[in-house]
């Protein structure tokens, strides 16, 4: 138990990781545009996710209310860049491989705690989580910084008319979900050194196999 310290701090890396990873894949706020004709935008800002995009409107609404209209993207809808269908594909993958570095960990942690000496079985699962908690951070890393750039460059996306956006906006900044993703990286890639760095105690009184 005293030489697990370290993985049990990577569990818990990971667990918040792997949390945070799916929030960042759920907010809509990857980009937030600022759009000059408030027509139909009526607040001038709209928020660009990974499914959808998002934006405030007092259209068909009575005075003082307000409503939020999203349209979902459409998987042959070719107008959508590829950092955006990339990012869906990448935090999926991220999200099954970090629920499996979590079961990986959470199994050699058992072993260890139940003071079940199996040397190789233990060493092999540590190091299985910790393959997996690396690999889960590059997927979240990949979109992130990918949509980062986009950001930083004001680049334009042709929106289909019936989403009622503008090709490009005045101005745009990073959304809520891009921090929350760049901390979910670090924590997974913390959580896969340290389940990494495992050794397994050699003592005289120890049953190893």
């Amino acid at each position: 138990v005293s030489s697990s310290h370290l993985q049990l701090a990577a569990f818990a890396l990971g667990t918040v990781g792997w949390i945070l990873c799916t929030v960042s894949m759920g907010t809509v706020e990857w980009r937030v545009w600022h759009v000059d004709n408030t027509t139909i935008i009526s607040s001038g800002i709209a928020w660009v996710g990974i499914w959808k995009v998002c934006f405030i409107s007092y259209l068909q609404v009575s005075p003082g209310y307000k409503e939020q209209f999203c349209h979902k993207f459409s998987g042959y809808d070719s107008s959508i860049p590829t950092e955006i269908y990339a990012a869906q594909g990448l935090l999926l993958i991220a999200m099954f491989t970090g629920l499996l570095g979590l079961t990986a960990t959470i199994f050699a942690l058992r072993n260890v705690y139940m003071g079940i000496t199996h040397k190789t079985l233990i060493t092999r699962f540590f190091l299985v989580g910790g393959c997996f908690y690396i690999f889960t951070g590059l997927c979240v890393l990949i979109p992130v910084s990918w949509n980062f750039y986009s950001v930083a460059h004001n680049q334009s996306i042709a929106f289909p008319p019936s989403y009622y956006m503008p090709s490009s906006p005045v101005a745009q900044e990073v959304g809520a979900a891009i921090p929350v993703g760049i901390v979910a990286v670090i924590l997974l890639l913390l959580s896969g050194i340290f389940s990494l760095l495992y050794r397994f105690p050699v003592t005289t009184n120890a049953i190893t196999k």
